[in-house]
């Protein structure tokens, strides 16, 4: 070390021999290129392991033997539905995380979002950031659900409304009637894709269905907090939900919102359920709801990917409602489905040749996930369609991309 890089490095909080702020606030969740036989891929987690046993962090949700991901009890899988699942997901606070799709937690009344490498660095040794305070947009969404719409149309409804820039640098805060009667994992899902409309943070008002999520996975207190009567917000949008119709989002932009049924002729070569926007344990539920419904086999390779082992063993063992006893796994392997992947990212975002179900060659993909950019899902020239689980059950089953309601009504 120079002279200069010493004096500061003995003025700093960093350096050799410098210490994580908190090793019982840091998380650690391996989940990105995990199940391949790339050696840089598979070096990460290694040096991730090598931070965390010198560091002794506390939450470090390691894997080891990749030939059998239930062979590593610590591991989890996805990190925004792990950290919820955890119990790390708590109203009021702030949770900043070095994936895009950390504003997933904002589903708890948190807020959270996304960071870089560099920030995280100044985050691990001080547990401190310099954060502009964003602007709020406000979405009022009003009116009953109906039973062929899940919180993937919405928000494909909103972000083709604002456009992929709409919400750049701004919280975006979802209430109304519509709102207060989804689930956690959908309120995830609505708050996972507002970094695709530029989104600094989504937020959902903590409520009773929060409380009850949190009962049995967090024991660590925590205060709510809502936006008062006097709050200033830079638009509001309202909605009326019961006359949304099932939607998608075309090639190559999560913006380029059109109706299901005006894609009806649309020929596709695939099916992909999963990721941290469509791979929890509601998502599958759906899926093998309509399956179910239909009766029918798919007519394309349709690829499953659990986000979580905690919902890969879901879907092994939790029976369908309407079923007579069930399981996702069972409607899945009569539909002619793939069987369920091991947990993780998957092909979401490409990753190596050998990434379970990645688009090596120029396919057209209806998928759960959440950007379609070119290359998102491997080949650059594959075309992906982004969808409700719904919308993604019904087309299995068609070769064309298919409004639910043909099924399900």
């Amino acid at each position: 070390m120079t002279m200069t890089e010493k004096i500061l490095a003995r003025a700093s909080e960093f350096g050799e021999d410098a210490k994580v702020w908190d090793r019982e606030k840091l998380v650690i969740i391996p989940d990105h290129y995990i199940f391949t036989s790339d050696e840089r891929a598979n070096r990460n987690v290694d040096i991730l392991r090598d931070f965390c046993n010198e560091q002794n962090i506390m939450y470090f949700y390691d894997i080891k033997d990749l030939g059998n991901f239930k062979a590593n009890p610590d591991y989890k899988g996805v990190c925004h539905v792990t950290l919820a699942q955890e119990g790390h997901c708590r109203p009021g606070e702030v949770l900043l995380g070095t994936d895009s799709h950390t504003c997933t937690a904002g589903a708890f009344g948190q807020f959270a979002t996304g960071i870089g490498n560099t920030d995280a660095g100044f985050v691990l040794g001080t547990g401190k950031l310099l954060l502009k305070v964003p602007p709020t947009l406000r979405f009022v969404m009003d009116g009953e659900m109906p039973d062929y719409l899940l919180a993937k149309d919405l928000i494909l409804q909103i972000i083709g409304e604002i456009s992929v820039a709409g919400g750049t640098y701004k919280a975006m805060e979802f209430v109304g009637s519509t709102v207060e009667s989804l689930s956690m994992e959908e309120r995830m899902t609505l708050c996972n894709m507002v970094v695709e409309a530029g989104g600094k943070n989504g937020v959902v008002p903590a409520d009773s269905t929060t409380y009850k999520y949190l009962e049995d996975k967090t024991s660590v207190p925590y205060e709510s907090v809502y936006s008062d009567g006097q709050a200033r917000f830079l638009s509001e949008y309202k909605f009326n939900i019961s006359k949304l119709e099932p939607l998608v989002a075309k090639p190559h932009s999560p913006d380029n919102r059109a109706l299901a049924r005006e894609c009806k002729d649309v020929k596709i070569d695939r099916v992909y359920i999963g990721s941290c926007t469509g791979g929890k344990t509601e998502d599958f539920m759906a899926a093998a709801k309509l399956f179910l419904a239909a009766g029918k086999k798919v007519k394309v390779p349709t690829f499953l990917v659990p986000a979580t082992q905690k919902v890969w063993m879901d879907v092994y063992s939790l029976p369908v409602p309407g079923s007579g006893g069930k399981t996702c796994s069972q409607i899945f392997e009569e539909a002619g489905c793939d069987t369920p992947a091991s947990p993780s990212c998957g092909a979401c975002l490409g990753g190596p040749k050998d990434t379970y179900a990645r688009m090596n060659e120029p396919k057209v993909c209806v998928s759960t996930t959440n950007r379609n950019f070119p290359g998102r899902m491997g080949h650059k020239e594959g075309e992906i369609y982004l969808a409700s689980p719904y919308t993604a059950a019904a087309s299995a089953l068609t070769g064309f991309i298919t409004d639910p309601r043909d099924f399900l009504q």
